[in-house]
């Protein structure tokens, strides 16, 4: 016996773009303590690749 086919309709998906999908899932509430930790840490490897990060070097 043939497998039953789905019809599924041309708006039945999101016709959301990825960044507007990436925005709204970085603004929702559940998500703020990843998005802050992701944002120290990145600060932490922009200054430590600066030359600010020379500083914390011993003389």
């Amino acid at each position: 016996m043939a497998p039953n086919r789905v019809a599924l309709s041309k708006n039945a998906g999101s016709n959301k773009s990825m960044f507007s999908t990436v925005y709204d899932e970085a603004t929702n509430p559940e998500n703020t303590t990843i998005v802050r930790s992701l944002m120290v840490f990145t600060a932490g490897v922009a200054f430590l690749h600066s030359s600010l990060g020379e500083l914390l070097l011993p003389p």
